[in-house]
């Protein structure tokens, strides 16, 4: 299963980033593969408005089945997500992303 964090870096020892849409790194992690790909998000910081769902399309794209986030998406972002069945984690913005995969594996972060 591919799963998703947002990041503040490109690396499993960096900390979950709590925004959705403006987070400068989105970590997918596929489980099947035990492979970390990392997604450039930074340049998020341009777009005034409709970070969120720009942020979900990526997502989309790179297919994952989980999302591991801080704070959850907006409204419009979370919808994208939902008609895509990406399942929602939120809860984890204090976390590394690996600190995170941890906690999900464990069932202790919460249900969007």
């Amino acid at each position: 299963m591919r799963i998703a964090f947002t990041s503040q870096g490109s690396t499993w020892n960096d900390p979950i980033d709590p925004r959705f849409g403006r987070a400068p790194y989105l970590l997918i992690y596929d489980e099947e593969t035990d492979k970390l790909e990392v997604i450039d998000n930074t340049a998020i910081n341009q777009v005034a408005h409709g970070a969120g769902p720009e942020t979900a399309r990526k997502l989309f794209q790179a297919k994952p089945k989980v999302l591991i986030t801080g704070n959850g998406p907006g409204g419009n972002a979370a919808r994208v997500l939902e008609n895509a069945n990406i399942t929602i984690y939120i809860g984890a913005g204090s976390l590394t992303v690996e600190q995170a995969y941890k906690k999900y594996k464990n069932n202790e972060l919460k249900n969007y």
